[in-house]
């Protein structure tokens, strides 16, 4: 599992897709959300806008990558 930290307290899931190197750009991101292929904490999410927070778990095609705000 990549964990990925984040400068603010929460980030989009779209967002998050990228930073996290899992897709290529926000195209990608749009379209892999609406088709139901990305997980949020082991269940599927198919909102772009969907906000991250500390700890989050993002899945997609097999690659893992963990939210974490870099704040005790």
């Amino acid at each position: 599992m990549n964990d990925v930290t984040i400068r603010d307290e929460v980030i989009r899931l779209g967002q998050f897709l990228k930073l996290a190197s899992l897709i290529d750009s926000g195209a990608d991101a749009k379209s892999v959300i609406a088709d139901g292929l990305v997980h949020v904490n082991g269940e599927v999410e198919t909102r772009r806008g969907r906000q991250l927070r500390d700890g989050d778990v993002v899945s997609f095609q097999g690659a893992k990558a963990r939210v974490l705000t870099g704040k005790p």
